[in-house]
């Protein structure tokens, strides 16, 4: 099993830098909305920062996981991080690791459970959202504890920054609010952590406001040109442009959102944006033009990800390395929690107090 390279990490100590938590639910491969989203920013991030990526395979429990769900955790893993590798990422520069695998997540959470209340909680629309989107009639507990997980995870490593999108920054507000509240109450452990707020949506391929595996309307990192290709040419434009001489509109048509974001060439899109609007283009080479620019950006990728997947065990490896790396950070941090709160001595005292009677028995 080839073993991830890991030079970096040793020579560049995380203490010097700020510390970044930022991951993904595994529930398959990661596509261009996640690129646009996310993983362009944590490519900006990487050498910067001392970056924990976290396989949250723990949040899929909170709404409503089925077994199939739990059991393609590991495969779901794999791949999400052959797609982070793909687009870039340095694996000696990250620490990938798996959620569950990191025990002191669960033990965190319930410590920190005691310094937010059930209203506080509920006050979070983000909460309600996932509910509808899960089709649940009722917030089960896990769910509404949704929030609590999350400071868990930030604070475990004793991150610094954390991004996340401008929906979820309540979240990161509800882990700031717990760390002070522990820092105040017992003493300071933990920074408080800041949100870095990243822009950037992409639409899905048929318009709608969301690029979404579960609505098949989403490219993914991984596509093939032949899958490439048939995802570009059946994109929805516009409804109402009927032949190509019709004058058609640029504004949210998802041909031209993508353009603009992957087409380097800006004088170009603005000659096609022109010709548009006036009807001296149609749509097949709009949407040629398109698949020309994606398979640009997307041909390297395919190409790294092969590479990365053809080197057996590498990718597992970079998992379980940074999970055991989490944990050596997750022990730490909650010995430190331990000790502040005072969870350390009560046992301690304990068993100098059975040691005792034990001696004096014999």
């Amino acid at each position: 099993m080839d073993e991830p390279h890991t030079a970096a990490r040793e020579t560049a100590p995380g203490e010097h830098r700020k510390r970044i938590l930022t991951g993904d639910r595994p529930t398959g491969c990661l596509h261009l909305g996640h690129y646009v989203g996310s993983l362009r920013h944590r490519l900006a991030f990487q050498h910067d920062h001392d970056s924990f990526f976290i396989i949250a395979d723990l949040h899929m429990l909170t709404t409503k996981p089925s077994k199939d769900d739990i059991e393609h955790i590991s495969e779901h893993a794999r791949e999400i991080v052959l797609d982070h590798l793909a687009v870039g990422i340095d694996p000696a520069a990250v620490t990938f690791y798996l959620q569950s695998a990191v025990h002191e997540v669960y033990e965190l959470q319930l410590l920190l459970s005691s310094l937010v209340t059930v209203e506080r909680l509920q006050q979070l629309p983000t909460i309600k959202d996932m509910a509808s989107a899960a089709g649940l009639e009722q917030i089960p507990y896990s769910l509404l504890g949704y929030p609590v997980l999350q400071a868990a995870d930030i604070l475990l490593p004793r991150a610094h920054v954390v991004p996340v999108g401008k929906d979820n920054e309540s979240h990161v507000e509800i882990t700031r609010q717990i760390a002070r509240r522990f820092n105040s109450a017992y003493g300071e452990v933990f920074p408080i952590p800041d949100a870095f707020v990243v822009g950037g949506t992409l639409v899905g391929t048929d318009g709608n406001a969301k690029m979404s595996k579960s609505l098949d309307n989403a490219i993914f990192l991984s596509d093939d040109a032949a899958t490439l290709r048939r995802r570009v040419r059946s994109m929805y434009t516009d409804p109402k442009r009927v032949h190509a001489d019709i004058p058609g509109t640029v504004e949210g048509n998802p041909v031209f959102d993508y353009l603009d974001l992957f087409d380097p060439d800006t004088a170009a899109v603005d000659a096609l944006k022109a010709r548009y609007r006036t009807g001296t283009v149609g749509d097949v080479e709009v949407k040629a033009h398109l698949l020309e620019v994606l398979e640009a950006f997307l041909s390297p990728i395919r190409e790294r990800r092969a590479d990365y997947a053809a080197r057996g065990g590498f990718v597992d490896a970079l998992i379980v390395e940074g999970t055991l790396r989490m944990r050596d950070e997750a022990r730490e941090t909650m010995k430190a929690v331990k000790q502040a709160m005072g969870l350390t001595g009560a046992w301690n005292r304990i068993v100098r107090r059975a040691e005792k009677a034990h001696k004096r028995a014999e």
